[in-house]
């Protein structure tokens, strides 16, 4: 399963923000921000640890396919975390 992503680096904490339709250029998005700075990947690294520890699966399994140095990510997740991440977003009432 793919996710676009709209991530916000530099944050007080991290956190999912909610979607965002009819971002230009690609879509729906599932906004985000993320406490770590954007400076040597460190954000790109917070993202897919902090995503890993919402959705209950290992870092590993989480890939970062587009965007490794823009607010806009497209990640690749297990199929599997498409029940996950629907109940995340229901629990943060989203």
């Amino acid at each position: 399963m793919k996710i676009a992503l709209k991530v916000s680096p530099g944050a007080k904490k991290s956190e999912i923000i909610g979607w965002v339709d009819d971002y230009p250029l690609v879509g729906r998005v599932l906004k985000l921000r993320i406490a770590a700075p954007a400076s040597d990947g460190k954000a790109n690294k917070a993202l897919i640890a902090f995503m890993a520890s919402s959705l209950g699966i290992a870092r590993s399994q989480i890939r970062l396919a587009q965007g490794s140095s823009s607010r806009i990510k497209l990640l690749e997740l297990p199929d599997e975390a498409a029940a996950a991440l629907a109940d995340v977003l229901i629990a943060r009432a989203l």
